[in-house]
């Protein structure tokens, strides 16, 4: 054997020994757990004909918006952070193109489908169109006159988190300044606090007395960005945690079983919490409980001693792929199916388990003939750069 054959069979015997990276089996469960909390809220609140036991079950399931935050934060800031820890740069352009071809298509197609068929939608009126185009649609968000596909508020949230956290670490980068970057996450976290109260006290509370206050809570409260942060901070400081302290890490990772109970403890607190919604307690503190709680989830499910890492189910894998397709559009169909099948008088359990059908098979379709597509057009650019 001469020595170049030497050398290629060494550099072939290199590659296959070179570690495939794990899987997070976890955040697939995650994923597809959020995406059922987010339907089933929104089904009690479309649905005339519920049954009786699901208000019980999905009350708490517009929480599950804030597991998305989390877990968006988490797998966003892990993929940059890896970049800074080989010593490279952060490729803006790269991202940002790899962002628009996941998010945006299917975005778009949904967003064509409420505008051009009114029999789509599951409200009478729409926010303006540019407020769509320019992911500003959560921004002062009138929910009692323009609340038609009002569920695109959270992706304007992701949107601006996509925007400003890889310019920000480009800057931290060219400063030098990263090691002392974690007092940027802590001043995040205690504005929040502080722009909620002042949203609560000086916004919404004068307008308490109004019938319809509640639209003032939702508009300067709820739906903002600078107000829902926490989640996507909590998943920034996992990922922190995970990418560049693993000694600390190793030390988390052996719990994480303990992580997923510690975690529905929280909730549980969470849900007491925020038994009034509108209140003081939960406007102001609520919303960064559920993070941390819904924050340990995503510790314990990245842990490899957890059961949620070793799980490797095709169901939840199934769904936690779809799970934006079923996002977008699932308002609508849920709308479109009761609509459809008013005259049949099904029982509610039935017509709850039509409506999950309809939802998945809208879903499928827009993933095989929008996402898929785009996902394919993506890598052959990426390709090229």
């Amino acid at each position: 054997m001469n020595p170049n054959e030497k050398s290629v069979l060494a550099n072939r015997q290199i590659k296959l020994e070179k570690p495939v990276q794990q899987k997070f089996f976890g955040l697939d469960h995650l994923r597809a757990l959020a995406i059922l909390l987010v339907f089933l809220f929104h089904y009690i609140i479309l649905s005339s004909g519920m049954p009786e036991w699901l208000p019980y079950l999905a009350t708490f399931g517009w929480t599950g918006v804030d597991l998305f935050f989390v877990l968006s934060g988490f797998l966003i800031s892990s993929q940059l952070f890896a970049q800074i820890k080989r010593g490279k740069k952060i490729g803006l352009k790269q991202f940002f193109l790899k962002r628009f071809f996941r998010i945006v298509p299917a975005y778009l197609v949904t967003l064509g489908l409420y505008f051009c068929f009114p029999f789509f939608r599951e409200k009478e009126s729409l926010p303006p169109l540019w407020k769509f185009l320019t992911f500003t649609q959560n921004i002062g968000l009138n929910l009692k006159d323009f609340g038609t596909f009002s569920h695109a508020w959270s992706l304007c949230v992701e949107e601006h988190f996509y925007f400003f956290l890889p310019i920000t670490l480009v800057l931290l980068q060219t400063t030098q300044s990263l090691k002392r970057s974690y007092w940027i996450l802590i001043a995040m976290f205690l504005a929040g606090f502080l722009v909620r109260l002042y949203s609560f006290n000086e916004l919404y509370v004068p307008k308490k007395e109004y019938s319809n206050s509640w639209i003032y809570w939702y508009k300067y409260i709820y739906y903002p960005t600078y107000t829902r942060l926490d989640g996507l901070l909590v998943g920034i400081s996992i990922a922190g945690v995970y990418q560049f302290l693993p000694r600390l890490w190793d030390k988390i990772a052996r719990y994480g079983n303990l992580f997923i109970v510690l975690s529905l403890a929280v909730l549980v607190a969470a849900f007491f919490l925020c038994e009034e919604p509108m209140g003081f307690n939960a406007s102001i503190f609520g919303f960064s409980l559920i993070a941390i709680g819904y924050g340990l989830m995503v510790v314990g499910a990245v842990s490899p001693t957890s059961f949620l890492y070793r799980w490797n189910s095709k169901i939840t894998r199934w769904l936690a792929t779809l799970s934006y397709a079923i996002y977008l559009s699932h308002k609508a169909v849920i709308h479109m199916t009761h609509h459809l099948l008013s005259g049949f008088s099904l029982d509610a359990n039935l017509m709850l388990l039509v409506s999950m059908v309809t939802c998945i098979a809208f879903a499928i379709l827009l993933h095989i003939f929008v996402e898929k597509p785009f996902m394919r057009l993506r890598a052959g650019i990426m390709e090229h750069i």
